[in-house]
């Protein structure tokens, strides 16, 4: 798209003073952005111009869409958000601020830093819902041109697109952003099967489509007889959506029958339920297939109603029948609400605030969590997992993550009903508290003024924040003194189980340190945190012992060693043999170890470390443990020993992609065997994209011997990536 395309877009629904409002800000971002090029080669300026094109779309105000332009500015550029603010207002700058990413604080991995950009940007959507807008729109525009980053940053971003960001589109109702982002995602996370599934819709195509307009031309017959104007269109069914339904209930395509939906659109409600009718008379519908989301709409305010019948041929076809405006919010969801119409006030939060409370629940719960990945993953819970809707006995509907027992829903309620709970009855009969809640179930809760409150136990099986929170809260307000004594005991215990003396790590300088660190107020926060399992043991552990610990690795009595380093390089060139493989430069009788955190193998560029007591440890060049400037005066040249009369081994670690499957880890298992190499520890794992992580350790003689092991595993079906990993 280009900024002609925008503005054009945009006129339709902008005044000239919008107008120029937001070229002004596509002007800066060109000027900011001068000489900044793509990977693609295109100059920068092409990405926010696509961006702003997304939002104009979507009918954002001028203010947002001016953020669009400038979302990169502060991230990319010299350029400040006071200078932002100056130019344009403190509402534009606010929103680049809330999407710009954490890039000048150090983070102790990528990890942390990526959990720490999503957790900024989450508490600046729940402050202004428009930033994750012009975040959804950015990383739409990324995805799209994503084949021209390498293969690992592909999968990267597809698959924090797939956990993050598709999901979020989908709370947010835009399933516009939601379907095409998981589509992208699919195609460089599962290639095969993308393809696969493309070239299968393909082959029908044409037969589908005369069968969907047959039973389209039927049905606007039928309803005109009834006078009911309607507007009938067929609906692709996604490739993303087919290949989860085949993954999830193990089907083959030809298997999946409901690829054919029809959308209907009427005038008003009225007309839904008739139109219904008409259809249910029509054609045979299939039980339980049919759902009123206009009676009952979902939490990201979608409505429409939905049923299964038996098409003309006998096949599955599903309609879908909404208003024009039912429709516009299925399509847009939130944005939806915050289209600009000129003269009229700001969007109009009021009259869906209270649909997004579990926005605003963000700002009260994400103070009470230290650890940013800890938050993240609490995050995809709430947001992101399916959903049950549960019921009072009054009839009130509630939205619950799937999996949630009834003390989630005591809470959800009210605080106070949570702490008083004692038991709970569903549809009538008593249950456990951790029964698990289905759709459509009654819920009561039974209270009483003598609860001891909440147990322990129950953070293990609510399953949503917002209740966890809650017992978090209670522990921390109700039992402080004690948590702070069960905290510090667990803290104690686990430095003595790693071999520390307490008195050298229990300094005040050091605690001090630590609960700065995790945001407390001081050491009593940060045991009370660990008491009431607001953080772990082992994490304050770490952190406690991480001086020491560099202190004893990287401070080594290396007066001897340094003194025979220096005389060696006065001596003839001697190479001496060690057990290691590893050949040493005019030293004697020095212990050498190879470092477990890189696992060098013969053929790797390596490096000496002298350390305390332990001798030379040996490290890859490219190990990130040998990268300081405290590093540099430790090392030492060493060398591969040559011509072993037998060849030793050596242990390696490696990383397995790809979709999983019946029978996966078994072809793994026995391609590395063909290759004769032996396996030390092998383990899997797979998420709810049915994307398979098997990490295993490998026996291998050096290099050339692992590229072969390396290049067997890829002609495996389904594998997509295969690579080394450090510890």
């Amino acid at each position: 798209m280009t900024i002609e395309q925008v503005l054009h877009k945009a006129e339709s629904y902008l005044s000239k003073d919008d107008i120029a409002f937001i070229t002004k800000a596509y002007e800066y971002a060109k000027s900011a952005h001068e000489g900044q090029f793509r990977k693609s080669g295109e100059p920068y300026i092409h990405h926010p111009v696509e961006v702003a094109g997304i939002l104009v779309n979507l009918q954002m105000d001028p203010v947002t869409v001016a953020a669009g332009f400038l979302h990169d500015v502060v991230e990319d550029t010299s350029i400040t958000l006071k200078d932002i603010s100056n130019q344009f207002n403190e509402e534009v700058a606010m929103l680049v601020d809330g999407v710009t990413k954490l890039k000048k604080i150090k983070f102790k991995s990528k990890e942390e830093q990526q959990a720490e950009n999503h957790r900024k940007m989450f508490v600046a959507m729940a402050q202004d819902i428009r930033c994750i807008l012009i975040k959804l729109a950015d990383r739409l525009h990324n995805m799209r041109t994503l084949k021209h980053m390498p293969k690992e940053k592909q999968i990267q971003k597809a698959n924090e697109t797939l956990e993050i960001f598709a999901p979020l589109a989908h709370r947010l109702g835009i399933s516009t952003i939601k379907w095409e982002l998981e589509d992208v995602s699919l195609r460089y996370l599962n290639p095969q099967q993308y393809y696969r599934i493309v070239n299968l819709m393909q082959q029908k195509r044409a037969e589908r489509e005369e069968y969907v307009q047959q039973v389209m031309d039927e049905m606007k017959s039928k309803l005109k007889e009834v006078q009911i104007t309607v507007d009938i269109s067929g609906r692709p069914k996604h490739i993303y959506s087919i290949y989860r339904k085949m993954a999830k209930q193990g089907k083959q395509f030809n298997e999946i029958y409901d690829l054919l939906a029809v959308r209907i659109i009427v005038q008003n409600i009225k007309d839904c339920y008739a139109a219904l009718g008409i259809i249910h008379t029509c054609y045979k519908p299939m039980p339980g297939r049919f759902k009123d989301y206009i009676a009952m709409p979902k939490a990201n305010m979608y409505q429409s109603l939905h049923t299964t019948v038996i098409g003309p041929k006998g096949d599955p076809l599903e309609v879908q029948i909404r208003t024009s405006d039912m429709h516009r919010v299925a399509e847009y969801g939130i944005a939806a609400h915050w289209a600009y119409k000129e003269g009229a006030t700001k969007a109009p939060v009021s009259s869906f605030e209270n649909k997004l409370t579990w926005f605003r629940e963000i700002l009260e719960w994400q103070n009470d969590v230290v650890d940013a990945e800890e938050f993240m993953e609490s995050l995809k819970v709430d947001l992101f997992s399916d959903m049950v809707f549960v019921f009072t006995p009054k009839g009130d509907v509630y939205e619950l993550p799937s999996g949630s027992v009834p003390i989630d829903f005591a809470y959800r309620i009210h605080t106070e009903i949570g702490n008083r709970c004692i038991g709970a009855k569903v549809n009538g009969k008593m249950v456990t508290l951790d029964y698990r809640l289905k759709t459509g179930d009654i819920i009561e809760i039974l209270t009483s003024k003598h609860s001891y409150g909440p147990s322990q136990d129950w953070l293990k099986i609510t399953q949503s924040s917002h209740a966890k929170n809650k017992i978090r809260q209670w522990f921390k307000r109700e039992k402080r003194e004690e948590n702070v004594a069960k905290g510090k005991e667990l803290v104690e215990k686990e430095i003595k189980n790693r071999g520390y003396d307490l008195k050298e790590i229990f300094t005040t300088e050091n605690l001090q340190y630590v609960a700065q660190k995790y945001n407390f107020a001081g050491e009593e926060d940060m045991y009370a945190a660990v008491g009431y399992n607001g953080i772990t043991a082992a994490q304050i552990a770490t952190r406690l012992t991480d001086k020491v610990r560099r202190k004893k690795e990287q401070d080594p009595d290396n007066s001897e060693l340094m003194d025979a380093i220096r005389d060696s390089a006065d001596k003839p060139e001697v190479k001496r043999r060690t057990d290691s493989g590893i050949v040493v430069k005019g030293i004697d009788n020095m212990l050498i170890r190879l470092s477990k955190c890189c696992n060098p193998v013969p053929g790797d560029d390596i490096v000496g470390y002298i350390t305390k007591g332990r001798g030379v440890s040996v490290h890859r060049e490219d190990c990130v443990n040998v990268h300081n400037e405290d590093a540099q005066v430790r090392l030492l040249p060493v060398e591969w020993e040559g011509n072993l009369e037998q060849p030793k081994n050596y242990n390696v670690d490696i990383e397995i992609n790809g979709f999983d499957r019946r029978g996966l880890l078994n072809e793994v298992l026995h391609a590395v065997a063909e290759t004769k190499t032996n396996i030390t520890a092998v383990s899997g794992k797979s998420d709810r994209n049915k994307m398979a992580t098997i990490s295993m350790s490998i026996s291998i003689h050096n290099v050339s011997h692992l590229q072969k092991v390396v290049e067997r595993i890829k002609r495996i079906p389904d594998i997509y990536a295969v690579r080394r990993i450090m510890q």
